[in-house]
């Protein structure tokens, strides 16, 4: 992949979110991603392929949004190609950004711990 010099691969990843973020937004009409937000980008050491981690606000139409993004995945791909003006561009794998649901799930049990010894 052809890169100046002195972008590192925290940068491209970031770089990848941005252009993600706002492919989704302004390029793809598809109104089941119209609650969803790229939380994160993880490439492998030798950038050809890019695991895209997605959050929503509506956690219950989940199962409506990957769809939608099996749908566009490589749609997206292409947009990502024009628009990021790179030799190779990386395949994409698109899955469910859990962390929060984790925070969330461990600040209730701190929460309750706390609670229950006072």
């Amino acid at each position: 992949m052809a890169r100046k010099q002195g972008q590192g691969k925290s940068f491209f990843e970031e770089r990848l979110k941005k252009a993600i973020n706002i492919a989704v937004r302004k390029d793809i009409s598809d109104p089941r991603l119209s609650l969803v937000s790229i939380t994160r980008v993880e490439l492998n050491p030798d950038y050809s392929h890019a695991k895209v981690y997605w959050d929503t606000y509506d956690a219950g139409k989940r199962g409506d949004i990957k769809k939608a993004f099996e749908g566009i995945a490589s749609r997206l791909r292409t947009i990502l190609a024009k628009e990021l003006k790179v030799r190779h561009t990386p395949s994409l794998e698109l899955l469910y950004d859990a962390q929060f649901e984790a925070e969330r799930a461990i600040e209730d049990l701190l929460s309750k711990s706390k609670n229950g010894k006072a």
